[in-house]
């Protein structure tokens, strides 16, 4: 199953954010949740993090929610607000370079 996680920085954490990155990043790699497409959110300049967007393959929301829990952004506290929902792909057109 695929499930969206949607996770907003708490306000001015972008230090935060950048000094738990190497961290977040090795742990995406080596889960057990397989992470389909992820990046940063950004704000209306195009260039500013402030959360973070997630398209994961799961068994269970269960898996996500202690997959997320496990995030180093999640422990050291970067994110203020996290949603997961199940997700239905309905399209896909990275095949097609977009």
């Amino acid at each position: 199953m695929l499930f969206a996680i949607h996770c907003l920085d708490h306000d001015g954490g972008v230090q935060k954010r950048l000094a738990h990155y190497e961290a977040h990043k090795a742990y995406l790699a080596a889960a057990a949740v397989k992470t389909v497409i992820s990046g940063p959110l950004v704000a209306e300049d195009g260039e500013t993090m402030i959360g973070s967007l997630f398209v994961v393959s799961a068994d269970s929301i269960d898996d996500v929610i202690v997959f997320n829990h496990n995030d180093p952004f999640h422990r050291e506290n970067v994110w203020k607000d996290i949603k997961i929902n199940q997700f239905i792909m309905r399209i896909d057109n990275r095949a097609n370079g977009g």
